[in-house]
């Protein structure tokens, strides 16, 4: 049977963070990776927001540099800022290459301040590549009293937050080590939702947004004045950001310090895509291939440019030696990290 027509009856489907992943077509290891993709499912789900936006991105366009073309269907699973979908993809997910997931960069270190709820082991993913690195910035709404960095230190600000990824987590361990005084409100699902409150006037700020997504989905915002820029949160400042003060800046001793880059290495892999473990080392030669081939192809890079989303993508073998980075981190590190996380994976 010809492609094309099997392709007109049946769809090939693939998402990008677990979801859904039952109705993927299941092969024989034996098959090569030609074999195998022609006419098959690749399953996913992506998160809201930024990390939505990059899914569909990367939906619309790694079918073509895989054998067989599958057309890449995005499934959402926002639950728990990836940690479903996380625990679903190691678990439950074929091991056979047929499902790939965009995951939240806090899945890099979930298993340090929520060890309850993880059941998944990061060094055993299959790393496929990093969609790019980002600069998270806090900021609060114009009516706000905090004009500046020294604010958050001095004031209350009152931000929206989504348990369990970096609206919340940011300004917890921004609390817990350098002694600002964000509060907390929990129950939003994503920063779409954040912004929605703050325009709403539920909440005065958000702790911790993609400064990329924000120019993405609320570039009114900096261009009218609606916001007012805080603190920006990298290992780097970011390179239109030069007077915007970083929270390394504020570490007060050398183990405040590496307690934050800990956490700001996360942003180095802000966009992770990964595959289960056990898949046949050819097919995850094949997926990381099919990422890598995107780094270079215009239709991809005039596709991102039109949706204004910034990308720099990073091959998987770069994500595994970040990986093993954030798992030699030193003991006493390890445990001020956790401690200032404590409680959490309960909220």
């Amino acid at each position: 049977m010809k492609r094309d027509s099997w392709y007109s009856r049946r769809t090939a489907s693939a998402t990008v963070v677990a979801a859904a992943m039952l109705v993927c077509a299941r092969a024989a290891f034996a098959q090569t990776a030609q074999s195998f993709y022609t006419g098959r499912q690749l399953c996913g789900a992506a998160v809201g927001g930024g990390y939505d936006a990059h899914a569909r991105l990367l939906a619309r366009h790694l079918g073509r540099f895989i054998p067989g073309n599958p057309t890449i269907v995005v499934q959402n699973l926002p639950a728990a800022g990836s940690l479903v979908a996380a625990n679903q993809i190691y678990n439950t997910a074929p091991k056979d290459g047929t499902v790939i997931s965009l995951i939240q960069r806090g899945m890099l270190t979930a298993k340090l301040i929520n060890p309850g709820q993880v059941r998944f082991n990061v060094a055993k993913l299959n790393w496929i590549g990093n969609m790019t690195t980002e600069v998270g910035v806090a900021l609060a709404w114009r009516t706000a009293p905090h004009k500046s960095a020294k604010d958050l230190f001095d004031k209350e600000l009152i931000v929206g937050g989504h348990a369990g990824v970096d609206p919340e987590l940011t300004p917890r361990l921004y609390n817990a080590v350098l002694g600002t005084k964000f509060k907390i409100i929990n129950g939003y699902n994503g920063t779409t939702d954040i912004a929605l409150a703050m325009e709403r006037g539920e909440v005065a700020g958000i702790g911790d947004w993609s400064w990329s997504s924000l120019k993405q989905q609320r570039p009114q915002w900096v261009r009218d004045g609606s916001i007012t820029l805080l603190l920006q949160s990298g290992l780097n400042k970011d390179p239109e950001l030069p007077d915007l003060p970083n929270a390394l800046d504020f570490a007060k001793t050398e183990s405040d310090r590496k307690v934050l880059e800990l956490f700001l290495t996360q942003k180095t892999v802000a966009r992770p895509v990964i595959a289960p473990p056990g898949v046949p080392s050819e097919r995850v030669a094949t997926l990381r291939t099919a990422f890598a081939a995107l780094a270079k192809d215009r239709e991809f890079l005039v596709d991102a440019e039109k949706a204004n989303l910034e990308v720099a993508l990073m091959p998987g073998a770069e994500v595994e030696r970040i990986i093993r980075l954030i798992a030699s981190a030193p003991r006493d590190v390890i445990e001020r990290y956790t401690k200032a996380f404590a409680g959490t994976g309960a909220r």
